[in-house]
């Protein structure tokens, strides 16, 4: 079974499988990866996003068997808007690096070592999506990182201003890209990834090509141009359904070359 597949569990390592929701949209790409994470003789698993709030998405996870934790990546609602719902079929605990998140348990440390589904998770703050991104890191015979939106299985994160911060960010894909080679990317959306390293490395000289069009588009329009015009000439290339977020990443670039001193209210 390959990517996208709707309502039907694939499994993609021996200790994940993945349930892809029926939630496509420019942003969310197919849809949200709901990660269920159990190694085969354990008696109970981890779920990663449950994703919307769809009863019929859930109710299939829930069918998964004992679930004793949902890890959330991040409070973006395609991820989390059926976390109560999905608390009331299963009773799990709920864990996010956001305090507010969390349901009858404490929120995650940044390089704190979870356990749980016979697997041990290694949680990595990754601010810069959102401020609460924060990525498991599976320490297995075959090792992978589940990455929520920090990296997607196609095309690029959205860094969306205010609570997405480009520097933060950019710092969390060096962190990303100085893993060990060959560890596997398990995403929030898209299709898996071979190597976490090669595709943080590569993130990084996009955004830092991305920068680059941002101060020529500076130069040439003036300090008082707006993120609307920006896109117009930075974005011009991709597709005018996703603008509104463009224009979100645009202020969070602005405001990056501003924090480094390349631009001036």
């Amino acid at each position: 079974m390959q990517h996208p597949a709707y309502g039907a569990f694939r499994q993609v390592t021996p200790y994940a499988s993945v349930l892809l929701a029926d939630n496509p949209s420019p942003m969310t790409l197919e849809g949200t990866n709901t990660w269920v994470v159990r190694e085969r003789d354990a008696g109970d698993c981890v779920v990663i996003d449950p994703g919307p709030a769809d009863a019929e998405h859930l109710r299939r996870v829930a069918d998964q068997g004992s679930v004793s934790l949902v890890l959330l990546t991040h409070h973006h609602g395609d991820h989390t808007d059926g976390v109560e719902q999905f608390v009331e079929l299963t009773g799990a605990l709920v864990r996010a690096l956001d305090p507010a998140l969390c349901r009858g348990a404490e929120a995650i440390r940044d390089g704190e070592i979870i356990k749980a589904g016979g697997v041990e998770l290694r949680a990595v703050a990754t601010a810069g999506h959102t401020a609460d991104s924060v990525c498991f890191i599976a320490d297995h015979d075959e090792p992978a990182v589940f990455t929520g939106d920090s990296i997607l299985g196609r095309g690029t994160a959205v860094v969306a201003h205010p609570d997405g911060h480009l520097g933060s960010y950019l710092k969390s894909l060096r962190l990303l890209a100085a893993l060990p080679p060959g560890l596997r990317v398990l995403p929030g959306h898209g299709p898996e990834l071979p190597d976490a390293q090669a595709i943080a490395t590569a993130y990084l000289q996009h955004r830092e090509q991305r920068l680059d069009q941002v101060r020529s588009a500076v130069r040439d329009l003036g300090p008082a141009v707006t993120p609307h015009q920006v896109v117009e000439v930075v974005y011009a290339d991709v597709d005018r359904s996703v603008w509104s977020a463009a224009e979100l990443t645009v202020q969070a670039q602005l405001a990056y070359l501003r924090e480094q001193g390349e631009l001036r209210d």
